[in-house]
């Protein structure tokens, strides 16, 4: 067992596979761009590290002997090791790879999002995504506890510590049963509906938007009447189908294929809804910062 593996030097390993491919101490010199006797000297003090010559050496030739033969895979094995994990650190440093742990809310998901992380994947493709559906309230946990890198949600408030970017906005849809009296046809405002019962995200994980659902309403003269709440499209779509009440949504979520309703786009009110981009201020991962430049 060597006791002094910790004063290996690894320029002295280098220098040792460069002598072991030429076995010729003077033309491995002009190689490394040192001196005969420099060359000479590590190799001397590689050898009294490891306790053991390394070569066979008379007056005519250099040779490896045992140890030496052993020491050739194992310092190849060591150097690249070295070079491959000090690459590694570089392309992190760089950003160029590492990891990206995204929440977004469903309709991130639908539209905007895919476009960006297949462009950004083309251009950093060591770069790792972690990807998971949240609420806005629990990206924003996610966010403080460092769980996450970067968060899409509907709703811009958030810590002094985060920062928030709105990135995408888009006209609200109107989800009805497929068998709903009203259609594009005959559809004028919000207030036809004043007496209908609303499937709403709840308030208290989506703020804004149930904000700018109830000033939707209000514009025509009443409050929605809320019957039932869900944080997930899937589900409200499904309550829709089955004429619970009716729903307004982000057009992005729409699905005209998997449930028998229909879908009115809101285009002619005033009202938006936003997708807000947000991370923590003192986010250190160089992935980060180029994800960013794509939004």
């Amino acid at each position: 067992m060597i006791s002094n593996t910790n004063q290996l030097e690894l320029r002295s390993l280098r220098y040792f596979l460069v002598l072991a491919d030429t076995l010729h101490y003077t033309q491995a010199a002009e190689i490394l761009f040192i001196s005969q006797s420099a060359l000479s000297q590590h190799i001397k003090q590689l050898e009294r590290t490891l306790g053991t010559p390394l070569f066979n050496r008379t007056n005519r030739k250099v040779a490896l002997n045992r140890a030496g033969e052993l020491l050739l895979k194992e310092a190849n094995l060591i150097l690249q090791q070295v070079d491959h994990s000090m690459e590694r650190w570089q392309l992190s440093l760089d950003g160029v790879m590492g990891q990206l742990k995204i929440g977004f809310v469903g309709s991130a998901m639908q539209g905007f999002l895919p476009p960006i992380i297949k462009e950004f994947s083309k251009t950093h493709p060591k770069i790792n995504f972690y990807l998971e559906e949240f609420t806005n309230t629990e990206q924003l946990k996610g966010l403080e506890q460092e769980q996450l890198d970067i968060g899409f949600m509907r709703s811009n408030k958030v810590p002094s510590d985060i920062h928030i970017k709105s990135v995408y906005s888009e006209n609200f849809s109107l989800v009805l049963p497929v068998d709903h009296p009203i259609d594009r046809s005959n559809f004028k405002n919000m207030g036809q509906l004043a007496e209908e019962s609303f499937i709403l995200f709840p308030n208290e994980n989506s703020p804004m938007y149930y904000q700018q659902i109830q000033n939707l309403c209000a514009d025509y003269g009443f409050s929605p009447r809320i019957s039932h709440k869900s944080i997930h499209g899937p589900t409200i779509f499904k309550l829709v189908e089955y004429g619970m009440g009716v729903a307004i949504v982000p057009n992005s979520l729409r699905d005209e294929f998997n449930y028998n309703i229909k879908f009115l786009e809101l285009d002619e009110v005033p009202h938006k809804t936003e997708l807000f981009a947000a991370w923590k201020k003192d986010n250190e991962n160089p992935a980060l910062h180029y994800f960013l430049e794509l939004i």
